[in-house]
This record gives C-alpha cells, sequence and structure tokens, in this order.
C-alpha cells in the first residue's frame, strides 16, 4: 500500500488528487471549489494527504478533496491568500505568519495530525553510521567538506537540501545546525548545498551518489539505495536511528509533529475531513505509510 503511495507521490511534487463519491469533478489547481476541499503544502506530507483523500473518499457522501505540495511555506501562503482551505506544514507557523493571518482578520488554528522523525540519510555503500549534532552542523554548513572529517574515508561531500519553501529546511536549519538557537542566523546551509524540491528528489540523488548526505521525512526513510544514519546530540550519545519507537519514545533527537492549519476553528466539510484523519481509521494511515501516530 505504501509503495503505492510513494509511486503517486513521485509522479509529481505538486500533485492534485480529488476523492469522493465519485461525483465530484477533481480541481486542477489549490482554489477551493464548491462542495470540495483543498489541501495545500508539506511536500513531506504530500503522500499522506493524498492517502487520507483516498480513505475518506471512499465514504458514502464524503466531500471530495483535492491535495497539492509545494512546500510548507507555500500551503501557508495559500491559506493566508485565500486559495487552500487547509495548509500542510512539517513546521509551525511563524509569528510573522500568524500575524499576517490576524491583518487578513482570522487566528490560524493548528492541528497536529502525525509526528515525524526527519532521518538523516547517505548512500548505502557509505561506510558512515552515526553523527553527532556537531558533525552535522559542521556538514551542512560547509565547515568541513571531505568525509574524512567526520571518521569516514577520503572523499568529498555533496550536501543535498530540501528548498527554501520546505518546512524540513527550517526545521532542520534550526533544529540540528542551530541546535536550536533560531537567532543564531550567522549558520547557515553552505553555499554548495544542492537544494531539492522533494524528499523523492533527495532520496534519488543520495542514491546515485556515494558521497552525498541530506534528509527526508521517515515516511522516506525505507527507500532503497540509502542508508539511515543514527543521530546523537553529543558525541557521548545515545546514537540513536529514527523508528516509530524512537518517535514515540522521543529519544530520537530529531522528531517533529506535522500540522494541519485551518482558517480559524474548522466547521462543516473541513471539520468533517479533519475528524476522519485523527480518527483510528485516519491514523492508521499514518502508520501505512511509516509515519509516526498521534492517537
Amino acid at each position: 500500500m505504501k509503495r503505492q503511495y510513494l509511486i503517486a507521490g513521485l509522479a509529481s511534487t505538486a500533485v492534485m488528487l480529488a476523492a469522493g463519491c465519485g461525483n465530484k469533478t477533481p480541481s486542477s489547481g489549490p482554489a477551493p471549489a464548491a462542495g470540495g476541499i483543498t489541501v495545500a503544502g508539506s511536500n513531506t506530507m504530500v503522500n499522506l494527504g493524498q492517502a487520507w483523500a483516498e480513505e475518506f473518499g471512499k465514504k458514502a457522501g464524503s466531500p471530495s478533496v483535492s491535495v497539492q505540495g509545494g512546500g510548507s511555506g507555500t500551503g501557508i501562503t495559500a491559506l493566508l491568500g485565500g486559495t487552500t482551505d487547509i495548509a500542510e506544514s512539517s513546521r509551525a507557523m511563524k509569528p510573522a505568519e500568524i500575524e499576517a493571518a490576524k491583518a487578513k482578520g482570522f487566528t490560524p488554528k493548528e492541528i497536529v495530525v502525525a509526528q515525524d522523525g526527519l532521518s538523516v540519510i547517505v548512500n548505502e555503500k557509505s561506510p558512515i553510521a552515526k553523527l553527532t549534532f556537531a558533525q552535522l552542523g559542521d556538514i551542512f554548513s560547509g565547515k568541513v567538506s571531505d568525509w574524512s572529517a567526520v571518521g569516514g574515508p577520503s572523499g568529498k561531500i555533496t550536501i543535498v537540501s530540501r528548498d527554501k519553501s520546505s518546512g524540513s529546511y527550517d526545521f532542520f536549519l534550526n533544529h540540528v545546525l542551530r541546535n536550536g538557537d533560531e537567532k543564531n542566523t550567522a549558520i547557515q546551509y553552505a553555499p554548495s548545498a544542492q537544494q531539492q524540491q522533494s524528499s523523492q528528489a533527495i532520496v534519488q540523488e543520495v542514491k546515485t551518489n556515494p558521497g552525498a548526505i541530506g534528509y527526508v521525512g521517515l515516511g522516506y526513510a525505507k527507500s532503497a539505495g540509502i542508508k539511515v544514519v543514527s543521530v546523537a546530540r553529543t558525541a557521548a550519545g545515545p546514537y540513536v536511528t529514527p523508528s516509530i519507537k524512537s518517535v514515540l519514545d522521543k529519544t530520537y533527537p530529531v522528531s517533529r509533529p506535522l500540522f494541519f492549519y485551518t482558517k480559524g476553528e474548522p466547521t462543516g466539510e473541513e471539520k468533517q475531513f479533519i475528524d476522519f484523519v485523527l480518527s483510528p481509521e485516519g491514523q492508521s494511515v499514518v502508520t501505512k505509510l511509516e509515519f509516526v501516530p498521534v492517537k
């Protein structure tokens, strides 16, 4: 089942999908459609959104749901601009975004719909098995450029990051490179870092480049050709591999919530869809795609 969803996600980083009782017309863009719901944002969550829409659409009388990726920032901008009903985001809204929403007359409603362990990946042939936050900071900021500096064999490091519209880009920068100090803007990704538009694109680059390193959501961490690295806050450890268990017990240090945002308290069809997402049935979809349920 997971493979089917991933194939759907591979087709495009901005996929539209309609689900419903069979008599709805699929939307071709993020503009809200009468009698339907639009969801836009996080590429990490786009497969989740599609899977929820598919399962929700099997219920008699359920409204259609169209899902589009593009990145967390894109989804939040669409919510602020009134061109989507629900923003999917792999990061929390920023204070400036919340103030922008209030200036438009609404307070965003934040709903945690799943959890994730942002996973550091290298090529499956790499001997690197574990890294600390400091080593990851040195690598992704460009302070070190050869694997021998972090315990590997001599060889150039290729940094693969998400693009700036991504919530994963922000979370990894602030939580790992800056070790939680978001105000430390002196620390940035290396100019040489490749910025990819989707998690699947990162997987593809790491899979084909023996010197590459990147980060993806837990739902992409078991892709063929890559290896997940254990991570520790300090050299003293413990080094922890991301998994549903290590996210749930909070031992994995790069865990994060995944969000829906709506324009105020959801009502009507939006509430109907969100209630489904948070139901046991909706949360079983989260597990099937190897993310972490919240209930």
